[in-house]
């Protein structure tokens, strides 16, 4: 492609931005620094949407009412219901199921989930095929272990569930409603309703160490 096809290139899907956001705005939207904002053609917003500066829409996104989208993040594929937050620093693929009043926040990302009402993933984690129920809170760094190199496993987080930090889930797994993951856990099996579940290493102290000094 020589220099002139570049120009026009680019020239012609900056007019095509300025056309949409121009069309986001007219219908209500609160598009904060627009000029930082893309959008594509099928992007579908709801009523009192605001969305902060440096916001990237792949194809296939609809946005509730009332809902709340921060700085760097990117969606494609993804169906957002009403009065939902988003980042910052966000990422939503393909998949990507948020139900009213939830919350993904800085740093997580999700595919293929399905993240149900009232229910928040507040920081540093990925959630891959997963389905999270009502009411649920996952821990900062939780990750949802899918792949074995060959294929994809689901994990299941029914309503009311506790996920302390730093956990791995490793899928196929269940947890029942209820339950609570200890933080810092390996989670293999399914975990019944109401119980905690928790894998660490016993905690060594040794009194009066003395550090190696240096020669």
């Amino acid at each position: 492609m020589n220099t002139n096809n570049k120009l026009n290139k680019a020239n012609s899907y900056r007019i095509s931005q300025e056309l949409l956001r121009n069309r986001a705005l007219k219908k209500g939207v609160n598009l904060i620094a627009p000029e930082t904002i893309f959008l594509s053609s099928d992007t579908i917003f709801g009523k009192n949407v605001t969305i902060e500066p440096y916001v990237v829409f792949g194809p296939k996104v609809r946005i509730g009412d009332n809902s709340f989208i921060k700085s760097f993040t990117y969606i494609e594929g993804t169906k957002i219901e009403k009065n939902v937050i988003i980042g910052p620093y966000a990422r939503l693929r393909s998949g990507t199921v948020l139900k009213n009043n939830t919350k993904v926040g800085n740093f997580v990302e999700t595919k293929k989930s399905k993240i149900n009402t009232n229910s928040k993933v507040n920081h540093l984690s990925y959630i891959g095929d997963s389905y999270i129920g009502k009411n649920s809170n996952i821990g900062a760094g939780t990750i949802t272990c899918n792949y074995d190199g060959v294929k994809k496993y689901k994990t299941k987080i029914l309503d009311n569930v506790f996920v302390g930090s730093n956990s791995s889930l490793v899928a196929p797994i269940k947890l029942e409603k209820g339950s609570i993951i200890g933080a810092g856990s390996v989670i293999t099996k399914n975990v019944k309703k109401k119980t905690l579940a928790l894998t660490r290493a016993s905690q060594i102290e040794v009194k009066n160490y003395k550090r190696k000094k240096k020669k």
